[in-house]
């Protein structure tokens, strides 16, 4: 250990400034700032050194003054909305995580029906974020993204929004609905049906055009398909009466997992349908209760672990590089088949 070394060797019983370590250290006070910045130009064992010593006299950066000095918070604002649907909470559980590894903070930005959306935005810039991440705010206009967006990192996650040059990342719909109306014509179902969430937005859109489309290629007839108005359990509940009560169906594809939970109830406690006997039943999101042994849901999975790592890591790239172009990622989920299409249990296709 050299003499910089020993100096700091005893706790001191006040923390240290950068200034304070970078004298004791015999470095400049840049070095100090660089050592606790991600993908700064600092020597691996330089660095190394800077932080052991840190870490000996509880040394913590100050984080406003990094924000002065940088110009940046280190925080991304995660704008979400419907968070009735329980895919959402696991996603931006995992994100928050990714975000941190990179040393993001995340600050949450709850934006629903009926509230002061324009008051939640300016909130939004006020805090100076550095980046943007919107998770399907259903409730938010183009303009009004693009407003809450302009000179920062922003990344669209489930969602795209025509003729916005946004970065967007999301599993493949088409991919996913195409899957579906495949497994559907499989087992021999022929009369499907389509529940929507909400009829506007790019996720139905394209699982619903995809579906559709697959649907009338394979010969298939299209019997009901109807808009539930939101992603939630009633929603589907509601919906799969009214299907039940029309010309008859064998198949129905609901637009996520939570309308196909609240459908399945229907059609076997109101209807008197059995599930999948009569009406085999499909979901899209894979979440915990599609593997309830009550629903066990056949669905398709959302690659949620790739869709955090492509969004954190297009987050990280803009924030290096602003003028990087926008792109569109869509990620490539899983069909899972369970007992509400399939009888038998076979450990080949039923997870």
């Amino acid at each position: 250990m050299n003499n910089a070394d020993d100096k700091i060797a005893s706790p001191r019983a006040k923390p240290l400034t950068a200034r304070e370590l970078a004298r004791l250290m015999g470095v400049s006070q840049s070095a100090v700032s660089r050592a606790f910045t991600p993908g700064s130009s600092i020597s691996p064992e330089l660095r190394q050194r800077i932080l052991k010593a840190a870490g000996e006299l509880d040394y913590q950066p100050n984080a406003i003054a990094s924000m002065l000095s940088t110009r940046r918070s280190n925080i991304a604002g995660i704008v979400v909305s419907e968070m009735q649907n329980p895919f959402y909470p696991t996603l931006i559980e995992k994100l928050s995580r990714g975000l941190q590894r990179v040393r993001l903070q995340s600050l949450m930005f709850n934006i629903t029906r009926g509230s002061n959306i324009e008051e939640q935005l300016v909130a939004l810039r006020q805090y100076n974020v550095d980046a943007v991440i919107i998770i399907s705010a259903t409730v938010l206009s183009g303009a009004s993204v693009q407003w809450a967006t302009d000179g920062r990192a922003a990344v669209l996650v489930n969602r795209t929004i025509p003729d916005l040059p946004l970065t967007s990342v999301s599993c493949d719909n088409v991919e996913g609905a195409r899957a579906i109306a495949d497994h559907f014509h499989a087992l021999g179902r022929h009369r499907v049906s389509y529940v929507a969430g909400l009829a506007h937005t790019s996720t139905n859109l394209e699982r619903q055009n995809a579906f559709v489309t697959r649907v009338a290629e394979l010969g298939m007839r299209l019997i009901h398909c109807i808009a539930a108005g939101e992603y939630s359990y009633e929603a589907g509940h509601r919906a799969a009466l009214e299907i039940a009560r029309g010309e008859k169906t064998d198949a129905i594809f609901f637009a996520n997992d939570i309308l196909a939970a609240g459908g399945m109830d229907a059609l076997r406690e109101s209807a008197g349908l059995r599930v999948p006997e009569d009406v085999a039943v499909a979901g899209f999101d894979d979440v915990a209760l599609a593997r309830w042994p009550h629903y066990s849901l056949t669905t398709f999975r959302q690659p949620i672990d790739a869709i955090v790592e492509k969004t954190v890591s297009l987050v990280t790239q803009q924030l290096e590089t602003p003028s990087l172009p926008p792109s569109r990622n869509p990620i490539s989920g899983k069909l899972v088949i369970r007992h509400s299409t399939v009888t038998e249990w076979s450990p080949e296709t039923i997870e």
